[in-house]
């Protein structure tokens, strides 16, 4: 007598639309919105939205792989949502700070890496752009490879572009010169700047790294392309 199998229930398309960990991320796009529209009239309210809704990015995994909700669309969400938010803070940091262009070039940096990752992930058809247990690079493999790690270096950037944006007072003001009168101040949001700086510094480099290795996919890809009969 053939036994009978359990055939597994193929998800909808609205529920996975409505996975818990999705939900969370809709939330932090609404919690993000309102916070950029009140930024010059709250600041801290600002910071406090903002820096709830990054946190909200680590629970979200975490609700994914606890209720068995991983899906691509979830994993997308959140990084275009990472990507928006902090280039709009960058965006913002740029007009209140002179040079803006350090600022912009930090956005540029941002948003190339990470797009070139994912383009190069997709043509070596990785499941994940957190993937790069054959990279030789040991920081960049230490940075993806260790979610603690990844997780302090992601949360000094983010907190250093709030507490810049705590620290400005007028529209125009110098990087260098609000830097040092902050430091000699010790104020607490002078504090966070210096403990967050080595976090975000190791962000950026990361950031070089993974552009460089990601655009060596890409033209590997051409050129085995090009040996093909």
């Amino acid at each position: 007598m053939a036994k009978n199998k359990s055939i597994p229930i193929k998800p909808s398309k609205l529920s996975v639309y409505l996975y818990i960990p999705n939900i969370i991320g809709y939330t932090r796009v609404l919690m993000n919105c309102f916070a950029f529209a009140i930024c010059f009239s709250n600041k801290w309210l600002f910071c406090a939205l903002y820096f709830i809704s990054f946190v909200c990015d680590g629970i979200d995994g975490w609700v994914a792989r606890k209720f068995n909700q991983v899906s691509t669309f979830g994993a997308v969400l959140d990084m275009v949502t990472d990507r928006i938010s902090t280039a709009c803070l960058l965006v913002i940091l740029s007009q209140v700070y002179r040079p803006g262009m350090v600022f912009l070039s930090l956005l540029a940096l941002d948003i190339g890496s990470h797009w070139l990752q994912m383009y190069s992930t997709f043509l070596l058809g990785k499941a994940s752009h957190k993937d790069v247990k054959d990279s030789t690079n040991w920081l960049f493999k230490a940075y993806y490879g260790n979610r603690m790690f990844m997780a302090y270096c992601c949360v000094g950037c983010e907190v250093l572009y709030i507490s810049l944006f705590l620290l400005v007072q007028n529209e125009t003001e110098k990087l260098m010169d609000v830097l040092k009168a902050s430091i000699t101040e010790g104020s607490l949001v002078s504090v966070l700047v210096v403990l967050s700086s080595f976090g975000w510094a190791i962000k950026q480099l990361v950031n070089i790294i993974q552009m460089k290795t990601a655009a060596d996919v890409c033209v590997l890809h051409d050129i085995n392309k090009k040996e093909r009969p």
